[in-house]
Parts: structure tokens; sequence; C-alpha cells
């Protein structure tokens, strides 16, 4: 029960630190948000590879499924553009409620909960990219013109996605013989999501010895998780 409870915290946790503390300095968040790029990236190489590519024979297909993942978040974020990875470019003044932003991160999030029950560290992962997202995320809704029920509503069908993700991965039983393609693609969107956060996370894509710190303690974190 605590896997499906836990996703659902660290989204309303990053909403509680925007809403109650509102940081003004938004470099920390940007920090966190590398800590956690560099984390996922670092349960994707340890974990999440070692795993789809076990079985060799069938590595150069599983390879095609990892690049369709890759070009399957590039779609998404089309329509999210780039909130995944700390980005929220949508006009701000207006009210009507963004439903694409929403079905992209509901898809995401959806598609990282499927492979959270056979991976080690994964949730750990997870739960630490939410957090800077949703606190991202926040920002721009409570900034936003948006009604707090439509608010509301945004947040808690964002935070329940991964949950869902996970309990069709484990009670939908034709979901266990498409495992590995599956989760191949969850590795695809990750690089590309980590990658993309490290490299974006810094102004000119320069990186101080902050978030470099950052981003080696992350690595060395999952390396032992």
């Amino acid at each position: 029960m605590i896997l499906y409870l836990l996703p659902i915290c660290a989204v309303f946790l990053g909403f509680g630190l925007v809403y109650f503390l509102k940081p003004s300095n938004q470099n920390n968040i940007k920090l966190l948000l590398s800590f956690s790029g560099g984390f996922l990236l670092a349960i994707t190489i340890f974990n999440l590879l070692p795993e789809i590519f076990e079985d060799h024979h069938h590595a150069k297909r599983i390879g095609l499924f990892v690049m369709g993942g890759i070009l399957f978040q590039i779609f998404l974020e089309f329509f999210s553009k780039g909130a995944e990875h700390g980005h929220v470019h949508i006009n701000a003044q207006s009210a009507k409620f963004p439903s694409l932003l929403l079905v992209s991160l509901f898809i995401h999030a959806l598609l990282e909960g499927f492979p959270i029950h056979e991976t080690h560290g994964l949730l750990t992962g997870i739960l630490i990219h939410k957090i800077p997202v949703a606190m991202i995320l926040s920002t721009f809704l409570l900034r936003s013109s948006l009604s707090k029920f439509n608010i509301a509503l945004f947040l808690l069908l964002f935070a329940l996605a991964t949950p869902i993700g996970s309990l069709i991965a484990e009670y939908v039983k034709i979901i266990s013989v498409y495992y590995t393609e599956i989760t191949a693609v969850v590795v695809g969107i990750f690089l590309h999501i980590s990658t993309t956060i490290l490299f974006e996370s810094s102004e000119g894509h320069k990186f101080n010895i902050a978030k470099l710190a950052s981003i080696i303690a992350a690595i060395t974190i999952a390396y032992f998780v």
C-alpha cells in the first residue's frame, strides 16, 4: 500500500512546500531538480538498463523500444512544454484548464509507475523526481487564474497517475507479457528527461560547483540504494 501512497504524498509535499513556505529563490528548486536528474539517470543506468538488456539475444530489438521511449517523450513535450523536467511555458493569465499539459504529464507519470514493483531503487528515484517537478507545477498553478478546485483537480490527477500505472502493471496480466518492452520505453523516457534536466539546470548550460556537487551526490547515493 505504501508503494501507491508515496508518489501521491510526493506531489502534495511539493505543493505544500510552495504553498506554505513560498520559496522566492528558484535556484534552490533548480538545485533539487539537478539532484533528481542525477539520481534518476543513475537509477536508470545502474538498475533499469541491466534489467532490460539481461537477455542479450534480443538487445537490438529492446534498443528500439528505448529509442521509442525517447521519441515518445519528445512527442509528449509538444503538449507539456517540458514540464516533466522543470519548465512550464503556458499563459499563466488564462483561466482555461490546461488539459493538454495534464494529459501529457498523466501519461508520463502513468508509464513511470509500471516498473516500480520490479526495479530496486526506482521508487526512491521517482519520489525525488516528483517533488521538485510538483513544486514548479504548483508555483505555476498558484500564480495562474485557475480556480482552487481546478488546481486541486490537476494536482490530484497528476498524483494518482503513477500509482495507477503500478496497479495496472501488477494486476493486468498482459502487461507482464510485455514487461521488458514497456520498461525499455520507460528507460528511454527517463534517459531523455534526466539528461535534459542536467543540461538545462544552469543558465547557458554551465554547471556551477553546487549543481555539480548535487549531481555527484545523487549518483553516489543511487549507486548504494
